[in-house]
Formats: C-alpha cells, sequence, structure tokens
C-alpha cells in the first residue's frame, strides 16, 4: 500500500514539474513568435508576400533540420519515426496549413500593421480550444472551475479582438483595414486547425523536435507552389529573388525565430495540451504591440483614443491567457488525457510503452544521442545559408528605435537560455 501511495505522488509530482514547464514554454513562445514577423517589417515595401512568406520558409526549412541535428541528432528522428510512422502525414500537413497561414499574416500585417494583425490571428486560441475538447479530451473531468478558467479566458481573448479590430480602421497602412481584418482572423482560423496534427503527435508522445523535422516537407512544398504560382511562374520568381536578394535575409532570419518559438509552443502542446498552450503563446500579441510600438514606431501621432483600444484589447487578450495559465490539468483531466493516447496507441497499434513513457518527457531506454556526418552536414549548410544571405543584407532606410530592439532581443536570449535549460533538467528536451 504505501508502494502505491509513493508511485501515486511521484506520478502527481511529476504532473506538476511538467504543467509549470508547460506553461513556461507558452509564454517562452510568445516572445519569440512575436519577434519573428517583426522583419517583415524591414521590407513590406515594393516586395511581393509571397516572396517573403518564401524566404520566411526556407529559414523555417533550413532550421528545422539543422536545430533538431545540433540538440539531439537525426538519428532520434529515425527512431520516433520507427515508433509511429503515420504522423509523418500528419506533419507534412500540418506544414501545409503553416504556409498558408503564415502567407495570409503577412498580408494582414501589410494591411493593418504588426500590432493589430498580430492579435486579431491569435484568435487561434478559441480554434484550439474547441479542438482541443472535442478531439483529446482536455477539460473532461476538469471540474467546473478549470472550464470557468479555459473558456471565461477564451471570451476575454474574443474581446480583447473585437477591440483591436475596431481600432484597426484607423491604423491600416493601405486603406484597406476591411481586408487586413478578414486576412489576419483567416490567418488564425488555419493556424488554430493546425495545432490539431501538434496534439496528435505529442499525445503519442513523438518528440517535438522530430515532430517539427517532418513539419517543414509540407510548408516548403506549400509555400514554394504558392510562391512561383502567385508571382507568375518559375523565371518571375528567380527574377523577383535576385532584385530582392538584399533584403532577404531579414524574412529568413525571422523563420529562424519562429523555428524557435515553435519549437517552444510545441513543448508547451505536450505538456499542457493545445487548449491551454496556444492561448498563453498568444501572449505574442503583447510582444508585437511592443515591437510595433517601440521599435518601429506603429500608432505614431495617431490619437490617444486609438492607443487606448490597441492598449486595452492587448490586456484584454492577456488577461484571458493567464486565466487559462492558471487553470492548470487535475488529475481526473490527466487521466482523460491518458484515455485519448490509449485510443491512439490502439487506433496505429504503438507500443503502449512508448506513449506512456515519452508523456511523461521520459525515454524507453536511456541512451545517448551522437552526432553523425549527416548532423554535420545540417548544421553546416544551415549556418553558411545564413552567412551567405546575411553577406548580401543591407538595411531598409526607416526609423529604428535601437535601443529597444536591444533591449528586446535581450529578454529573447535570456529566454532561450531559461527555458533550454529547464526543458533540458526536466526532460532532457524529450
Amino acid at each position: 500500500m504505501s508502494s502505491l501511495i509513493t508511485a501515486s505522488l511521484s506520478e502527481r509530482s511529476r504532473q506538476r514539474k511538467l504543467q509549470a514547464l508547460g506553461v513556461m514554454c507558452g509564454l517562452a513562445a510568445g516572445l519569440w513568435l512575436a519577434a519573428a514577423e517583426a522583419p517583415t517589417e524591414l521590407v513590406n515595401i515594393a516586395v511581393s508576400p509571397f516572396l517573403i512568406s518564401f524566404m520566411m520558409v526556407l529559414g523555417t526549412f533550413v532550421s528545422r533540420w539543422s536545430l533538431p541535428a545540433l540538440v539531439r541528432g537525426t538519428s532520434d528522428l529515425g527512431a520516433d519515426l520507427q515508433q509511429v510512422p503515420h504522423l509523418v502525414v500528419w506533419g507534412v500537413l500540418a506544414g501545409c496549413l503553416w504556409a498558408v497561414a503564415n502567407t495570409l499574416s503577412i498580408l494582414a500585417i501589410r494591411d493593418i500593421g504588426l500590432s493589430i494583425a498580430f492579435p486579431l490571428q491569435n484568435s487561434n486560441s478559441l480554434v484550439g480550444i474547441v479542438w482541443g475538447i472535442l478531439l483529446f479530451k482536455e477539460l473532461h473531468r476538469a471540474g467546473w472551475l478549470r472550464w470557468v478558467g479555459v473558456l471565461g479566458g477564451a471570451l476575454v481573448l474574443f474581446g480583447g479582438a473585437v477591440m483591436l479590430s475596431l481600432a484597426s480602421t484607423s491604423q491600416a497602412h493601405n486603406g484597406h483595414a476591411l481586408r487586413g481584418v478578414v486576412t489576419a482572423l483567416g490567418a488564425g482560423l488555419v493556424f488554430g486547425t493546425m495545432y490539431i496534427p501538434y496534439r496528435k503527435a505529442y499525445i503519442t508522445g513523438m518528440n517535438p523536435f522530430s515532430f517539427v523535422a517532418i513539419f517543414t516537407l509540407g510548408e516548403m512544398v506549400t509555400m514554394t507552389t504558392l510562391t512561383i504560382t502567385f508571382t507568375g511562374g518559375l523565371h518571375p520568381f528567380w527574377h523577383e529573388l535576385v532584385r530582392s536578394r538584399s533584403i532577404a535575409f531579414w524574412p529568413l532570419a525571422g523563420g529562424f525565430m519562429w523555428v524557435v518559438g515553435d519549437l517552444f509552443q510545441n513543448y508547451g502542446a505536450k505538456y499542457v495540451g493545445i487548449s491551454r498552450a496556444i492561448p498563453l503563446s498568444n501572449t505574442c500579441q503583447l510582444w508585437a504591440l511592443l515591437w510595433g510600438v517601440l521599435v518601429f514606431g506603429e500608432l505614431h501621432g495617431l490619437g490617444r483614443g486609438i492607443y487606448v483600444r490597441v492598449a486595452g484589447g492587448s490586456l484584454l487578450m492577456a488577461a484571458g491567457a493567464v486565466a487559462i495559465a492558471f487553470s492548470t490539468a487535475t488529475p481526473g483531466e490527466y487521466s482523460s488525457w491518458k484515455e485519448a493516447a490509449q485510443r491512439e496507441s490502439e487506433l496505429y497499434s504503438i507500443e503502449p510503452a512508448y506513449v506512456a513513457s515519452r508523456m511523461e518527457g521520459k525515454e524507453i531506454n536511456a541512451r545517448r544521442h551522437g552526432r553523425s556526418l549527416v548532423d554535420c552536414l545540417l548544421i553546416g549548410m544551415a549556418i553558411v545559408t545564413f552567412i551567405g544571405f546575411g553577406l548580401m543584407a543591407s538595411i531598409p532606410a526607416m526609423e529604428i528605435h535601437w535601443g529597444w530592439l536591444a533591449a528586446l532581443t535581450s529578454a529573447m536570449l535570456l529566454v532561450l537560455m531559461g527555458g533550454g535549460f529547464a526543458l533540458w533538467k526536466i526532460t532532457r528536451f524529450n
């Protein structure tokens, strides 16, 4: 009896650690995801948004393979795919959805600015909560207080989005406020649906580094097809790429930052579910507001009412995210997650021990993740790619507040080091 009690207490202690880790990863994701869109502000003039999105996806493609090779090694990817080969299809599908959503996001930023577009597209929280409840038994057996926290937080998030959409008619850069609002909300819908493959991957134990490597195959193929189609063919696309080579580095760097934020978001989705991790990562709207206002001078010269609506809407959305963050999973809800995982395990004939251990951030067998020649080549190619485009880069003639840029960049690096250490300490990046 005492051994059973000890085992139960140990399991609950482990759950609390993973819950705290998931919350931290969700918040860290918000900072990095907001920063990923900031470089698009440097190239929004006279450059096709499809080309910008293509270069950003190229940056994510390079990073989604090189970072896993650096941190865990590609051998880990092979081990995961042996256990859950069906997730290749889901990962590719998620990548296709991301490429579409990211293009819509860039179009929205062009029309209504970073500080407005980001909060609107973060309506993906509502979509993620719905899918989490319907498909993965999130909030099942959670108790009424958790339901109030999550659903009440979602309503507050929606109220903040409405407030921001009302302000957007005065902030639109090109007179296309309504188009920008609709595009941003469309991006939120696609982003929210994209999280279904995320949760399927992590409820069955797949490592986030493995999932993002598969994920990028879909996004790269989809984005290349969209770009070539909407720029008029392969030759016009290449001509536009060569003509814009001096600014290509910035969306490429944005792709790298997105991957860092996406990895944090993936770990958050794994350990607290999409109904909580996505709203937490959507604190990015506050960071986006800081980037837009402090670094790029958005909203400068507009009336006080606009500042009040934008700030008020962002704070409302943040308050909703906080309410959801404090609605931690109960033991009853966690048992529902296990039931959903068991369903996936039986459906796809996955080894139960693999699913159980990976849900708790553990390995089935302790082993070292060595680096192969392939890993070294992937890391080297990424370094060469970023250096090559960086040497061609130029800074557009626009007002940038360098002090604030340095402050926000420093915050990003501190969060990266702190979050990375916590992931290694608790899960060894599992």
